[in-house]
């Protein structure tokens, strides 16, 4: 049965020993135990909350605004939404997923992009007001752990998740276990410089990944080819509505699903990158199994087909060597809440 860790690096215990430092996690997790969790998948704009059984499945839910950039306000929204849903269900625990960097404990929310977590004792203070186990992870790793679980990665022994959106998130399951690296800051793929003194990006850096095969640079894209007044761009923009600034990845993606041409180009453009980008991380990582999830990959095979192709003719040892395969995520916008319960439920003790 495998264990759940989130330190790259577990210090050895005696078996069936607990983590003094997390008295209520223990040792050897249970795939599969009954009871039912609480998901939470905090994002910039929404809260999103489910109860969620052993089996993936989502059996309530509700969501509320994200309130602002206040910690406090954020956590009174989180035990409102536990509060909800408790009210009809016997609940065990509550696994929160939130964009950002967590400790290796994971107790402390290091640093939220779109939060003012800044070294914040999320877990201790929920602990305290929910009176549950409460597991702290990142929102990509929750994904990544639910498509293992229950979406396209099940019986993959090496999986990685791509996340395409605003930009561009990752993540790991290896060998049954979410990978974090040595300081829990792993699978920020999308930061890895794929073209040098290339377009700047929120990072501080330029040339990284999610500047050319996201759902920001989708539209970015589409709104340089406007200014070209070529017959391509000014057909975009009459079908998107005549408003230049209104041109996103979501309006490209959804052209080009209604059999737009110039929109399906671009959208080849954009796999034409990330498949580039996934065969460096084969190189580097030797996974069985992409996932790509994330809003970008309503396309579909207008964006995987693409990929898949360049992935193919720019693998290191192409023609030598297996190849992984390339899927899209089964579980949709509820992978991030379906994931932080089951790590909650695996990880955590039955509450009592």
């Amino acid at each position: 049965m495998p264990t759940i860790r989130f330190s790259s690096q577990p210090r050895r215990r005696p078996p069936g020993s607990v983590r003094k430092d997390l008295p209520w996690v223990p040792r050897r997790s249970h795939l599969g135990r009954r009871g039912l969790a609480i998901g939470i998948d905090i994002g910039g704009t929404k809260v999103a909350a489910g109860v969620v059984d052993a089996e993936g499945r989502v059996l309530a839910d509700a969501r509320r605004s994200t309130p602002g950039a206040d910690p406090r306000a954020v956590e009174q929204t989180i035990v409102e939404l536990v509060r909800e849903l408790s009210a009809g269900h016997r609940i065990s625990s509550v696994g929160i997923g939130a964009a950002g960097w967590m400790d290796l404990d994971g107790g402390t929310v290091l640093f939220s992009p779109h939060l003012a977590w800044r070294h914040e004792p999320l877990r201790e203070s929920l602990e305290k007001l929910l009176r549950r186990p409460v597991l702290l992870t990142n929102d990509a790793d929750a994904a990544a752990w639910a498509e293992w679980r229950f979406g396209a990665g099940q019986g993959e022994s090496r999986l990685v998740c791509i996340t395409l959106g605003t930009g561009i998130g990752g993540a790991m399951v290896m060998d049954g276990r979410v990978e974090r690296g040595r300081y829990g800051v792993a699978g920020e793929f999308g930061h890895q410089i794929i073209v040098p003194g290339g377009h700047r990006c929120e990072c501080g850096n330029r040339g990284c990944w999610e500047q050319y095969a996201s759902g920001n640079a989708l539209g970015r894209e589409a709104r340089q080819l406007l200014r070209t007044n070529s017959p391509e761009g000014r057909g975009l923009l009459e079908k998107s509505g005549g408003v230049e600034s209104d041109i996103t990845g979501a309006t490209v993606t959804a052209l080009a699903l209604a059999g737009d041409a110039t929109s399906q180009e671009l959208l080849a453009d954009q796999g034409e990158w990330l498949g580039l980008g996934l065969a460096n991380l084969a190189a580097a990582l030797d996974p069985g199994l992409f996932v790509i999830g994330g809003g970008l990959c309503a396309a579909g095979d207008l964006l995987a087909e693409p990929a898949r192709a360049t992935f193919a003719k720019n693998l290191t040892g192409r023609g030598f060597r297996p190849m992984a395969r390339i899927e899209l995520a089964a579980l949709g916008p509820r992978a991030g809440m379906i994931g932080a319960a089951d790590l909650s439920r695996v990880s955590g003790r039955a509450y009592s």
